[in-house]
């Protein structure tokens, strides 16, 4: 049985973690709301109406494609460019490349991010590792100006960071938006955990002036996995709509 993502690859274990996915979602959702293109995500009213759903479903269809048999996975892939050709058929216009290109850089870095944050640094063949997956699925939706590896991803990430977030109305309204269905303990978790996860560019253009104050939060958090309370922990913090979901994205 052949998989799209090896059954020993760092990516599984990356992605296998509820914990790690939600730090994702975390660094996601900043970027999402700063992208010059977010207006795309505001056409058919389904973001600002469930900004945590929409971006939920963002990284539970990576999930999928991750953990998946490679038949399935292309399919999955397939049907992701299918929803955003409708999308651009409706609205009688095309996503710009850099907007496709830049989703899939924002998982490519917060994965990394993440399990950096949570649990270790990362090798650099595991950084390899990980920017492969995406750029497969990236081919696979014919994207256009990828980097040919790791190294110039490095480059080209920064680039696309300077050139294609800006603070706006729509970032405004959404972080509005996270607030309103978040709870405001909730949200305020939220902006330290991604003023200390997303580039500092991302952090000055949300938060300019401000640092996180959790880091000894997490090492209790990280702490917490030891004593198996760090269930307790979420239960505690998430929003009871998505808690099943969620937790179903331990492996």
């Amino acid at each position: 049985m052949k998989y799209f993502v090896e059954e020993d690859s760092i990516v599984r274990k990356i992605w296998g973690k509820a914990d790690t996915v939600l730090f994702i979602f975390a660094g996601a959702a900043a970027e999402f709301a700063l992208n010059k293109a977010v207006d795309w995500l505001y056409f058919t009213g389904r973001l600002p109406a469930d900004p945590l759903g929409r971006l939920f479903s963002t990284v539970t269809y990576a999930k999928q494609i991750i953990f998946a048999e490679e038949e399935a996975a292309i399919k999955a892939i397939d049907q992701i460019t299918a929803i955003h050709k409708g999308i651009e058929k409706s609205r009688g216009a095309q996503i710009p490349d850099w907007a496709y290109r830049d989703v899939l850089f924002l998982l490519i870095d917060y994965s990394i991010r993440s399990f950096e944050v949570l649990d270790r640094e990362l090798t650099e063949p595991e950084k390899h590792e990980v920017f492969d997956v995406f750029y497969r699925v990236g081919l696979q939706m014919g994207l256009t100006g990828l980097p040919g590896n790791y190294n110039e991803w490095v480059i080209i990430r920064e680039t696309h960071l300077h050139q294609n977030l800006a603070y706006s109305n729509f970032t405004a309204d959404l972080y509005l938006q996270y607030k309103k269905h978040l709870g405001a303990v909730r949200f305020a978790l939220l902006v330290q955990v991604q003023l200390m996860l997303v580039p500092k560019i991302v952090s000055n253009l949300l938060f300019p002036g401000k640092e996180s104050r959790i880091k000894l939060l997490l090492q209790f958090y990280k702490f917490s996995r030891y004593l198996k309370l760090q269930g307790l922990l979420k239960n505690a913090l998430l929003p009871a709509k998505y808690k099943a979901q969620i937790m179903a994205l331990n492996r």
